[in-house]
């Protein structure tokens, strides 16, 4: 029985995750702002402090894996929590319990986006998360609209676990991240039902090559593989779990 760790793990791809895993007689140990093992604000910095000392202390032999799932969509206001929890709060959590995932060899999944790709790497906006100022990231977000803000917070973060995938797998810890497409989940339909950005999510949905939007357990089952035995020399890679729109979109980019 393998020991994992989750954020989000209330709803959506989190509760799904920790369903699977559970099913499969892993432990769990979940994080989320209402429900959960640990309850926790991962917007501020004594939220991710204190998740961070919650799973040390329900895990101190170590973490088989860690998913920090917690995110927030692009209808979330203000904006500058979509920086402080789809960027900060993962960076804060990963390196936290680095050592901790570290003594099993363990793997850490990051969620990423197949919006991503559609932020520009030299965005102020993705270069102020990648320098660590959260103020700085929190200030320009302010300026921006919800999805620049969601594609540009996980752009940054894939980014992120690229440039580390080097020191961690030194330290025994492989890092990866999924991108899914449109996922049904609670934060889904707070999109689907915004007057301003419901329609064009509604328009996006339709274009999936593969058809129609994915379920909470299909982007769940990716990440599951990612942590277990069958991925062990899979370190770096983005998986796009999105029935093929990013491949529509850039069909030359790989």
């Amino acid at each position: 029985m393998g020991v994992f760790a989750l954020t989000g793990g209330a709803t959506g791809i989190g509760a799904a995750l920790k369903g699977q895993l559970l099913a499969q007689g892993e432990e769990v140990i979940s994080v989320d702002i209402r429900e959960g093992d640990i309850v926790a604000d991962l917007s501020t910095t004594e939220g991710r402090q204190a998740a961070v000392d919650g799973i040390r202390e329900r895990a101190p032999e170590g973490l088989d894996g860690f998913i920090p799932c917690a995110g927030l969509p692009p209808v979330a206001r203000p904006l500058s929590l979509i920086a402080s929890v789809n960027y900060f709060a993962v960076v804060d959590t990963v390196a936290g319990l680095r050592d901790l995932i570290a003594l099993k060899r363990g793997s850490v999944v990051i969620v990423s986006s197949n919006s991503a790709p559609m932020a520009s790497a030299g965005d102020p906006f993705v270069q102020a998360c990648l320098a660590g100022d959260e103020a700085a990231a929190r200030a320009e977000v302010e300026t921006r609209d919800g999805h620049t803000a969601y594609a540009g917070s996980k752009r940054a973060i894939t980014m992120w676990m690229r440039r580390n995938v080097v020191d961690y797998a030194a330290a025994g810890v492989r890092l990866n991240a999924v991108a899914p497409g449109i996922t049904m989940t609670p934060l889904a339909e707070q999109v689907f039902a915004d007057a301003e950005l419901g329609q064009a999510m509604k328009d996006f949905g339709e274009m999936t090559p593969w058809g129609g939007t994915a379920q909470p357990d299909q982007i769940a089952s990716v990440i599951r593989f990612l942590l277990g035995p069958d991925a062990g020399f899979v370190c770096g890679a983005v998986y796009f779990v999105d029935g093929g729109t990013d491949a529509m979109l850039r069909n030359d980019d790989f």
